[in-house]
């Protein structure tokens, strides 16, 4: 009776498993394994950056990012070259797109120039295709998270704000989100370009950003559209009432923007397929 009374107690105690035996079932092996696995896990991968002072600056201080006529200094976000649907066109950073939007298909993918940069004026030209849709993102990271046979990289806009580029007129975005956040120019999701003064399709559109000790401005063409502040109680609040909130889909993204640019504040500046045809440049940078 005392033997039945001890093996009891050692069930109860050690679960279905028996671990009291050496044994363990599937089902609490698979339950230990989930335990252990840290649904925010991620790595930031530091890899070998451009030399800047390899680079000549103007009489204002700036740098050329893309001298249209090489690609130097750039790469696939998450590779080490450039996909082959970014090209250099006319003088332009040209991207061909596949029509299948963020899927990115073979020959595609997002694009950043190798370089961490934290505060800084970031100028550039755009035009976009008809209904056509890309972005510029800034302070972004290179993330990988744990997935079964091996890591992969989170997508870029995890990690980074997002200067909307659009086609305002024919685009979805440009009716969707609220009061116009995902139109060009915009703090994509979160803060609407004011005025809002893009040029339509097939026209050339001048921006920059400016990021100084965590104040951001977007401008287009000449006029300051959005100002925010990074790193404050506004900026968590914004994200919590965004797609990135801490609760819903993108939990890893709502950790990497909350402190954006990591514990540096500094990231890299990338450029977007979204699968629709871009053009983009005079892109250059100057370091506050």
């Amino acid at each position: 009776m005392k033997k039945v009374l001890l093996y009891i107690l050692l069930f109860l105690v050690g679960g279905c498993c028996g671990y009291f035996l050496g044994k363990g079932c599937s089902k609490c092996t698979k339950d230990k394994e989930k335990a252990e696995m840290d649904p925010l896990a991620y790595t930031v991968v530091e890899k070998e950056q451009v030399d800047l002072s390899t680079y000549a600056k103007d009489a204002d201080g700036y740098i050329t990012l893309f001298d249209g006529k090489t690609l130097d200094g750039w790469r696939g976000y998450g590779k080490d070259a450039v996909p082959v649907n970014w090209k250099v066109e006319d003088g332009t950073l040209s991207f061909k797109g596949s029509g299948n939007g963020e899927a990115q298909s073979d020959g595609g993918g997002d694009i950043i120039f190798a370089h961490k940069f934290k505060n800084f004026q970031l100028d550039f030209e755009w035009k976009i295709s008809k209904g056509g849709n890309s972005g510029v993102f800034y302070l972004a990271q290179e993330v990988t998270v744990p997935r079964e046979g091996g890591e992969e990289y989170l997508p870029i806009w995890e990690s980074a704000s997002e200067y909307q580029i659009l086609d305002n007129e024919n685009h979805p975005d440009g009716k969707l989100g609220i009061d116009g956040n995902r139109k060009s120019a915009s703090l994509y999701d979160m803060i609407p370009a004011k005025p809002q003064n893009s040029k339509p399709y097939g026209e050339w559109n001048t921006a920059s950003i400016m990021v100084y000790g965590g104040t951001v401005v977007h401008s287009q063409n000449g006029v300051n559209v959005v100002e925010y502040h990074l790193w404050t109680p506004k900026w968590n609040e914004m994200l919590q009432a965004s797609k990135f909130k801490a609760d819903g889909d993108f939990p890893i993204a709502y950790v990497l923007l909350k402190e954006m640019g990591g514990p540096n504040h500094e990231g890299y500046i990338g450029f977007q397929d979204h699968g629709d045809d871009v053009w983009y440049r005079n892109i250059r940078i100057k370091e506050l």
